[in-house]
């Protein structure tokens, strides 16, 4: 049963925490325009699509900064607690404060699995209409800048074949410089090569242009080459260099997939699709990590009032986020294992969580 004091704490928990993305979210939005209007009205992109834009950008911005406006609510809303002595009279009454804490941990449940279903559904398709109107209209390169680098691109496709091609062209769907190479047990079976392949939606059929086959046999190899064959194969051309965003606009299960899709064929991007994964369960854990921390430093009255709880939260909230960012990149980019590297931060701050909350019960 919620008491009339636990109603009172949670009430102001979950709005301090919507007025907030309320009143950040807009700001944000204002400082956008104001760095994109020229680039907007060089590209002449329609109304539509800005808006659309900006609908999505709301989502992406809210996700990736919600620890800042949670912890910062929470901080402002129990600091106005203490200044009141509203803590002090709940806790005189004979309550603990563990059992203080209780509305807290409902409120960071109720936000976490808020986050958590907006992290499965909501903030991928957000995250590719945000990405793609960036690279459209704001970056230079376009379709082609999204996929990274489409030079040289060596992958594995299944268990037995590996394609190359030296480079490849998203808006004619063609590569170029193809081959493909056959094992069986450690072996090259054939090897196919061309100057250049292109996709055939009509019949889901590749063209290759000076197509070669090479067969290896016991004794003699059979080689056939022909100026143009059609041909299928198990795979896509978009697959070989898929969009660097690719991670963040896959729900649950199509990320789970594409992931044991893209470990079978040994990519090198591997550890990031695995950060986007990890990042999802993390990261709506981090609201009950904030919370107690957020409680913990500002429930006792301090002589700079509210001011020096904000000021201390700010920096709290910010030193998580930074070192979220970087751990992230670091598991990308280094050899550190994706898992501890999303999970370090929580643990870290976890353990400065347990401590303070020590300190205040005291």
């Amino acid at each position: 049963m919620l008491t009339i004091i636990d109603k009172y704490i949670l009430k102001r928990y979950l709005a301090t925490f919507a007025v907030m993305l309320l009143l950040f979210i807009p700001i944000g939005i204002v400082v956008d325009v104001s760095e994109k209007i020229n680039k907007l009205l060089e590209n002449k992109v329609p109304i539509v699509e800005i808006a659309l834009y900006y609908y999505n950008f709301t989502v992406y911005f809210a996700n990736s900064l919600f620890p800042i406006f949670l912890f910062l609510s929470v901080i402002w809303f129990t600091s106005k607690l203490a200044n009141d002595t509203e803590i002090i009279a709940i806790l005189s009454s004979g309550i603990s404060f563990t059992r203080f804490l209780r509305p807290y941990i409902m409120g960071a449940s109720i936000v976490s699995v808020f986050v958590l279903l907006m992290g499965f559904f909501v903030v991928p398709s957000a995250s590719e209409g945000f990405n793609n109107f960036r690279y459209m209209y704001l970056k230079g390169g376009g379709k082609e800048a999204m996929r990274g680098d489409n030079t040289d691109v060596y992958r594995q496709i299944n268990d037995t074949d590996f394609i190359y091609v030296n480079s490849f062209n998203t808006e004619t769907k063609t590569a170029f410089s193809f081959s493909l190479e056959r094992f069986k047990n450690d072996k090259l079976v054939h090897k196919i090569t061309a100057s250049r392949i292109t996709w055939n939606p009509k019949d889901s059929t590749y063209t290759l242009f000076d197509y070669a086959k090479r067969t290896v046999g016991p004794l003699n190899d059979v080689i056939v080459k022909l100026p143009e064959k059609k041909a299928v194969f198990d795979f896509d051309l978009e697959d070989l260099t898929p969009v660097v965003y690719i991670a963040e606009t896959l729900s649950l299960g199509k990320l789970n997939a594409f992931i044991d899709k893209e470990r079978e064929r040994g990519s090198s991007n591997i550890n990031v699709y695995l950060v986007v994964l990890y990042k999802k369960y993390s990261v709506p854990i981090s609201a009950f990590i904030l919370t107690i921390i957020a409680v913990a430093v500002s429930s006792m009255k301090r002589r700079g009032g509210m001011g020096t709880n904000l000021a201390i939260g700010i920096a709290l909230a910010f030193s998580f986020v930074f070192f979220d960012k970087i751990f992230g990149v670091l598991a990308e980019k280094s050899s550190i294992p994706p898992l501890l590297a999303v999970w370090l931060p929580n643990i870290v701050f976890g353990i400065l969580a347990i401590y303070l909350l020590r300190n205040a019960k005291r």
